[in-house]
């Protein structure tokens, strides 16, 4: 689900759009497919829920929204974006809450 890259920390998300409120469910899948379940309430048309997404993680993670780039999974439900500037650790520990 997270990896550190020279750049920061990439997360695989798994995003599920049209939800009442905008939260971290879970976890979802084992192993190496571990994804972060996201509930969004952007539908899923037009890149809303992808710009809802980096919005929520950068607020999360109390970055700025351009330290967040989805880096696949543009039209996929699951999505892999790269933290800039942040750690494994601070990673995690938002993860857990």
């Amino acid at each position: 689900m997270l990896r550190a890259v020279a750049a920061g920390v990439t997360i695989a998300v798994r995003p599920q759009p049209g939800a009442k409120k905008t939260a971290i469910l879970g976890v979802y899948g084992e192993g190496a497919a571990t994804q972060l379940k996201i509930a969004i309430q952007a539908p899923p048309v037009e890149g809303k829920a992808n710009a809802a997404l980096i919005a929520f993680l950068a607020e999360t993670l109390g970055i700025a929204k351009n330290k967040v780039e989805l880096v696949s999974g543009e039209l996929s439900r699951s999505k892999v974006f790269l933290l800039r500037g942040v750690s494994l650790e601070e990673a995690e520990a938002i993860c857990r809450d």
